[in-house]
């Protein structure tokens, strides 16, 4: 069965490959596929006029209707050639341009080609039908697919675009960055006004991206005054070039004054009272009355000026050095000529102040910040100190230098006032005066100060001396003192000691009388004694019992302790004594350790 059914299958495509060759020769049938197009070229039938390339009239040649994806009849090889060609795909974030091979001549004034109905180059007689040009097209072809006569238009996209002589790049959608900002130059259209640096704004061309309506309401060639901003957009690069530049950045403490170089009429909107310049509303030719404050702001710097003016005080330096703005770096020290004719320099500073609603006007007066330095400023305060500086010699100058200053900020600020700027200060620096002078000078000051010195020394001395004389009064004054102490202190002492022999005096007298009577009285006691004792025992008797009784009272011995005998014994009295009394003192010894 299997062997069957494929047999089958080979036998029907066999049939059916005869089928299609003999459709060809005898039916004239054409197959195109899916994503192809067929271009035909009719081999019989009229010429082409001259200068045409492709037929519109049944013409022996390219024919403008192209073959669909299917089967075709009547296209007998005697008399037509098909040419398949594959579909046209454009890449998403990639374009298409077109160049087409017949069509009208386009008028001398425009290089590209028309927008005509055509449904994107998809139906060729349309667009010859239609008034299409020959050449480059302003029209272009977006992502897609697109099936296309390509006998009549050629197809330049990203992949084959250096056959053409162009670069990949140009085949891309136009991006814009978000801090950019897109200047566009037009390549085609009506020349620019006589007079005018960029062509007006145009509307309802969806930014440049509908280039025959920007030439329908009369767009200019070359610079324009619209921009683009950021984002996305499907421009032709034959139509238009890009620049893009940054945003317009205006800092904090600044304000932006803007110049335009085109716009309305101008139409001055200072005032009466402003005299020296010409202001007018945005939108007009002239210096904008409104000024751009800190942000970020997308304006085409090709048509507009921006003039950054500080509104925070600026401090200009008549001097050796330079602030970081660099307004001052054409200032240098100020020579001015005393009264007794001597030549020196000063340092200067000077600060001033724009208001942010007075900027327009200083822009229109004098163009520029640093032209008011320079052609405003400088002269100002230049000739003024050397003019002041006449009128006072070197030294008085010096000396008073505090009025100087004073005098010269009041006269500045009254000249510069008139230009619509503050003056703040005006600070005088370094003073440089002539060295030979300066020499003098320090030679008069150093024997003022050597003087002043030798005053200050000698009363030096005089204070030491009365120091001297008063640390000696008080060492004086204090041995005095020591010594009045001293004597009161002996004063109390004798005063203290005649008390106290008075009282010793007054004791031994008190002392004295109780003894005398007390001895008065014990011997009238004795006397009362003996006399009864004499009176009891008799004289002798009383006597001799007193006698025994001292004799006992204070042990009196009346026999000797040893007694010496020499003469009888054949003894040694003397010796035998010496022995007895060494004997009597090693017993009382004794007796007493015991």
């Amino acid at each position: 069965m299997f062997n069957i059914a494929v047999t089958a299958v080979f036998v029907g495509l066999i049939i059916l490959v005869f089928v299609v060759i003999f459709s060809k020769s005898l039916f004239g049938l054409v197959i195109i596929g899916e994503r192809e197009v067929g271009i035909v070229v009719k081999k019989l039938g009229p010429a082409l006029a001259a200068g045409r390339h492709i037929a519109l009239k049944g013409e022996a040649g390219y024919q403008a209707a192209t073959l669909s994806p299917g089967w075709h009849f009547g296209f007998h090889p005697w008399r037509f050639s098909v040419k398949k060609v594959p579909v046209i795909r454009i890449p998403q974030g990639q374009i298409g341009l077109i160049v087409a091979a017949d069509g009208r001549t386009p008028p001398p004034s425009r290089i590209l080609g028309q927008v005509v109905e055509c449904n994107s180059f998809q139906n060729a007689e349309k667009f010859l039908l239609n008034g299409g040009e020959k050449g480059r097209q302003l029209d272009i072809l977006t992502a897609g697919i697109y099936r296309i006569n390509t006998a009549l238009f050629s197809v330049i996209t990203a992949s084959n675009a250096e056959s053409y002589h162009m670069t990949p790049q140009q085949l891309q959608v136009y991006t814009i960055a978000s801090d950019m900002v897109g200047i566009i130059t037009a390549l085609d259209g009506a020349p620019i006004d006589e007079g005018e640096i960029a062509g007006q704004t145009v509307f309802d061309h969806e930014n440049f991206q509908e280039p025959q309506k920007f030439l329908n309401n009369n767009g200019r060639r070359g610079l324009q005054e619209q921009i683009l901003l950021s984002g996305a957009w499907n421009l032709n690069p034959w139509f238009v070039n890009v620049e893009q530049v940054r945003m317009t950045e205006i800092p904090i403490g600044h304000v932006g004054i803007v110049i335009a170089f085109v716009g309305k009429v101008h139409q001055d909107v200072s005032g009466a009272g402003f005299r020296h310049g010409n202001l007018v509303d945005p939108g007009h030719k002239g210096v904008w009355v409104t000024p751009l404050y800190p942000g970020k702001h997308p304006l085409n710097t090709r048509i507009l000026k921006i003039e950054l003016v500080p509104t925070t005080n600026i401090v200009l330096n008549w001097a050796r050095r330079t602030e970081e703005h660099s307004y001052d770096t054409r200032l240098a020290p100020i020579t001015v000529r005393s009264q007794d004719g001597f030549a020196f320099n000063l340092d200067v500073a000077q600060i001033i102040h724009i208001g942010a609603l007075d900027a327009p006007k200083v822009i229109s007066r004098v163009g520029a910040v640093q032209n008011l330095v320079d052609h405003v400023l400088q002269p100002i305060v230049g000739n003024y100190f050397r003019n002041s500086a006449q009128e006072y010699t070197v030294l008085d100058f010096l000396s008073a230098r505090s009025e100087r200053q004073a005098e010269a900020a009041s006269h500045i600020r009254t000249a510069i006032s008139a230009y619509d700027v503050q003056a703040i200060d005006t600070l005088i620096g370094d003073i440089t005066p002539p060295e030979k002078l300066m020499v003098t000078q320090t030679d008069r000051k150093i024997a003022e100060e050597e003087r002043k010195t030798y005053e200050v020394q000698q009363m030096a001395q005089e204070q030491r001396q009365l120091l001297v004389r008063a640390t000696s009064m008080a060492d004086i004054q204090h041995e005095m003192v020591r010594s009045e102490k001293g004597v009161q202190i002996a004063e109390l002492e004798a005063h203290s000691t005649v008390k106290k022999a008075e009282g010793d005096a007054e004791a031994i007298k008190l002392r004295s009388m109780g003894e005398s009577e007390a001895i008065r009285s014990m011997g009238q006691a004795q006397a009362d004694a003996y006399r009864v004792g004499v009176e009891a025992l008799g004289g002798d008797g009383y006597t001799a019992v007193q006698l025994m009784q001292i004799i006992g009272e204070q042990d009196v011995r009346i026999i000797p302790d040893i007694a010496v005998q020499s003469g009888q014994g054949g003894g040694n009295g003397m010796v035998d004594g010496l022995l007895a009394m060494v004997l009597r003192e090693q017993m009382s010894k004794s007796k007493s350790d015991s």
